[in-house]
């Protein structure tokens, strides 16, 4: 009994012009094997970038390291011209009259009094300030005519120095921890104001329209569509008011001394002035800086480091 003939026997049979069908199947058996073997290089290539996911995860020493290394060099340059004798000691005193002023101060119970006074003040502030910059920069943002009238006083009150807030805010609310938390807004606010602003300005505009067609509305654009789309310049917002309020913090500190505002870090360098002793003066400023430096490391990188990755723009950060 004859057998059916296969694909490729009526192909090349006598029917269907033998030879150049034959060259026919050949060449579409050979474009098969090529998009096979292309499938195969971006398979492979899929895997390989699944396989960086977990070293994206690693703990990068270099930026622990780094930064270690940096700060030995500063403390040692910092020795090397102490050694120098070009000033008086009781000028520039060395890194290890610091630390035992340092240690002194840590005994007496005033250095942890001081920081926790001036951090509480600083975050409870900077939280007073988000919640009031947040819905008046959506504002702003969302209606054209108010961002026309304010926008300009909001840039210049961002630019106006907070220290020019002080002796108004003495007069105003006296030497009270009231002063201390008016300075604290005014240098914070317009901070988080412009960058929501600038945030929602790098938002598509096909956002908004796929919004619109969904039916939200203008409460649910803002909250549900703008303000996550807007996250990345808000954050960068969030971290320009925190660092111009810890500056408003200290300046406020340093000159409404007295009354019943309590003892913080500003007031701990203002003392040191007073009292002529640079030791106290350098280690209120290390501490200052070190506290920048922790909430930067502890709350806002490891923010911005989480939403870079939602957003898939971690890869290939030298950051």
């Amino acid at each position: 009994m004859p057998s059916n003939p296969t694909s490729l026997e009526k192909a090349t049979g006598p029917d269907t012009g033998g030879p150049a069908a034959s060259r026919h199947v050949t060449a579409a058996l050979t474009r098969s094997s090529t998009g096979t073997e292309d499938l195969r290089e971006l398979e492979s290539g899929l895997d390989s970038l699944q396989s960086d996911a977990p070293r994206a995860a690693r703990i990068d020493w270099s930026r622990i390291l780094l930064p270690v290394a940096a700060l030995v060099v500063l403390i040692l340059a910092w020795q090397f011209y102490v050694s120098l004798g070009l000033k008086r000691r009781d000028q520039v005193p060395g890194p290890l009259d610091v630390l035992g002023q340092v240690g002194t101060l840590w005994a007496e119970g005033s250095l942890q009094g001081a920081v926790w006074t001036s951090l509480q003040r600083g975050i409870v502030g900077f939280l007073i300030s988000v919640a009031i910059a947040t819905p008046v920069g959506l504002l702003l943002a969302q209606v054209a005519p108010l961002r026309r009238a304010f926008g300009p006083l909001i840039s210049g009150l961002q630019v106006l120095p907070s220290v020019a807030w002080v002796p108004a805010a003495i007069i105003w609310f006296g030497l009270t921890d009231a002063t201390v938390y008016f300075v604290v807004l005014m240098g914070a606010i317009p901070s988080i104001i412009n960058g929501l602003i600038s945030g929602v300005d790098q938002i598509p505009p096909q956002y908004r329209r796929v919004g619109t067609v969904l039916g939200a509305s203008r409460l649910q654009l803002a909250l549900q569509i703008i303000l996550p789309a807007a996250l990345p310049g808000y954050l960068g917002g969030l971290k320009q008011g925190w660092a111009f309020s810890w500056r408003s913090l200290m300046a406020a500190e340093i000159i409404a001394a007295g009354g019943t505002i309590g003892f913080g870090l500003g007031s701990m360098l203002n003392q040191g002035r007073d009292l002529a002793d640079m030791t106290v003066v350098m280690s209120a400023i290390l501490l200052i800086l070190a506290v920048g430096i922790l909430i930067e490391l502890l709350v806002f990188a490891p923010v911005e480091k989480r939403l870079l990755q939602r957003r898939g723009l971690l890869a290939g950060s030298t950051r």
